[in-house]
């Protein structure tokens, strides 16, 4: 069959299951959205308001459905508007393929108008990328972009299309893509070094992380916890990878996690990691991190073993395999002493909490109000900031891929983007945006596509009206110098959605809360709520940075 470049490209995403892309037109990509128009019935496209907002939306997508999210972009700005979206998934390990264009061949490397050299910008954010100069190597280059972006530790690929290859024509057969297989690493022996370690643990613990969520083994790791009777914590990208509601779980771990999940990471003997990297945020001082317990690794990425903390025993391979071998592998054992002393941490964590407010609500009650509203099944997205560690601390996250937050990057502005990916993605599920003030301003620009595309999005403004996380650190940290953590902002938010035809309701206190935050979610449409809330409300628990829980912070001065 002869088609054109855009043709093969609409083909191969039909070939890769693709129904959905992101994106935004201009010069370089005309002949894909070309195409695109003829494809409208087969694969649908959503136009963002910014091309940052096109990736985010397709990284939410990925994560609420673990398939491969498909951005677009145009050359020069568009494709350069990408890259924190990319750099956003990368750090998370989430599946993408961006398609960004550029100007024909003969124009590369000379200073083209809309020209950048987009693979050398991206090469160290991707996993792999490619320059497709012949349109007869467009439709292998997009079946290995789609693989790699799938295969092992998942991320973003990105291939960039020069005009003139868009518009070339060459014979296309459809291919079956080639199934996904991620091949066992460990030998039997790595799996028996770890269950003697295990056997022979008194006060174990599972540390886990979002490779339990990307390889979908939420139920290989119950099964695995309860068969070794071992407490769990998470980090904040593993959320929802392990039920909240279970008597094992202890909540997030690190530098925003709970008391118990401190103490137990001082006093075990073990560090079983699943699918977890030992971010600074979690390790705190590495050389102190777990210095009383052995460290066994379960990850399928090899450049994770020993690159933060030393270890004593891995094994590699997709968690799913591994999770269910090492299962096999070691006995039924019992730990009930050792997690009753979890349990009783876990009543004297000493958090001091703000009092009550006529004029503010507290973020933790419109959080858990949110909560009574929502199901498990519902999808909860954030910004980042202090309500991102807020929901981290209080919505209870049964499900896997109900949490949808930038980890890794820590990207304010990801929450509006990703929301809309989740909605595009889940149109049976609610779908609930936690974003703050400073987050929200900087891509409050996509509401103009929540309303085009009528998304039901409930987006609660956490809005304390400064840079919270910031100020935070320099009320701890700076001698309570707010340098440029005030910005004096008079934004009226309900006012600024009723502006994008969206419906606004603003919160002024607990009491409130409850009542407007039923009527936002009666509604089948979007809706904005600014949520006023005190600029001295803090995130606490707190480990400083490069510390232990021995130095934990539990109240303000």
């Amino acid at each position: 069959m002869l088609l054109n470049g855009s043709e093969i490209i609409a083909e191969c995403l039909l070939e890769q299951g693709v129904d959905t892309v992101f994106g935004y037109p201009g010069g370089a990509v005309l002949n894909i959205y070309d195409a695109l128009y003829k494809y409208s019935d087969k694969i649908t496209h959503i136009l963002s308001s910014h091309e940052q907002g096109a990736s985010h939306a397709a990284d939410g997508y990925a994560r609420t459905t673990g398939k491969c999210g498909v951005v677009i972009a145009t050359s020069g700005p568009g494709a350069t508007n990408l890259v924190t979206g990319i750099a956003t998934a990368y750090m998370d390990s989430i599946p993408m393929v961006a398609i960004t264009g550029n100007v024909t061949n003969d124009l590369l490397a000379r200073d083209s108008f809309q020209e950048v050299d987009i693979c050398g910008i991206t090469l160290p954010i991707t996993k792999h990328n490619f320059i497709v100069k012949d349109v007869k190597d467009l439709a292998n280059v997009i079946r290995k972009a789609f693989k790699i972006a799938m295969s092992g530790r998942k991320g973003p690929v990105l291939i960039d299309i020069p005009k003139d290859v868009t518009g070339a024509k060459c014979e296309y057969e459809k291919v079956q893509p080639e199934a996904i297989v991620n091949e066992l690493i460990s030998g039997q022996s790595d799996f028996d070094i770890a269950a003697d370690i295990i056997r022979k643990s008194k006060k174990p613990m599972i540390y886990m992380g979002g490779g339990v969520v990307s390889a979908n083994a939420e139920k290989e790791l119950l099964e695995f916890a309860e068969k070794i009777d071992c407490p769990v914590a998470s980090s904040v990208m593993g959320l929802g990878g392990f039920p909240a509601s279970h008597k094992l779980f202890m909540g997030t771990i690190g530098m925003h996690g709970g008391y118990e999940t401190g103490k137990a990471t001082d006093n075990c003997d073990l560090i079983i990691a699943v699918g977890a990297r030992f971010s600074d945020r979690v390790a705190g001082d590495r050389d102190k991190f777990g210095q009383n317990a052995a460290i066994i690794q379960l990850d399928i990425d090899k450049a994770e073993i020993n690159k933060n903390v030393k270890i004593d025993c891995c094994v590699l391979g997709d968690l799913k395999d591994t999770l269910k071998k090492l299962s096999e592998t070691v006995e039924e054992i019992k730990h009930d002493e050792w997690i009753a002393q979890v349990e009783e941490w876990g009543k004297n964590s000493n958090v001091t909490e703000t009092p009550k407010s006529d004029i503010y609500a507290h973020p933790y009650h419109i959080i858990e109000s949110v909560r009574k509203l929502t199901s498990d099944d519902d999808i909860i997205v954030t910004d980042v900031g202090q309500h991102q560690m807020w929901v981290s601390q209080k919505y209870k996250f049964e499900k896997p891929r109900t949490w949808c937050t930038s980890g890794g990057l820590g990207t304010m502005g990801y929450g509006m983007g990703a929301a809309i990916g989740s909605a595009v993605a889940n149109p049976d599920k609610r779908v609930v945006l936690f974003t703050g003030d400073g987050s929200f301003h900087m891509n409050l620009n996509e509401l103009a596509t929540v309303r085009s595309y009528n998304l039901p999005i409930v987006i609660v403004v956490l809005n304390n009206t400064v840079l919270g996380m910031v100020r935070q650190w320099q009320k701890l940290f700076y001698g309570r110098r707010f340098s440029q953590t005030d910005p004096h902002r008079k934004t009226d938010f309900a006012a600024v959605a009723e502006g994008f035809g969206i419906k606004g309701m603003v919160i002024h206190n607990d009491d409130e809360a409850e009542d407007i935050l039923a009527k936002a979610f009666a509604l089948n449409e979007p809706v904005v709520i600014d949520c006023k809330i005190s600029p001295d409300e803090n995130v606490l628990p707190m480990i400083p940075p490069g510390k232990t829980v021995d130095e934990l912070i539990t109240e303000m001065e």
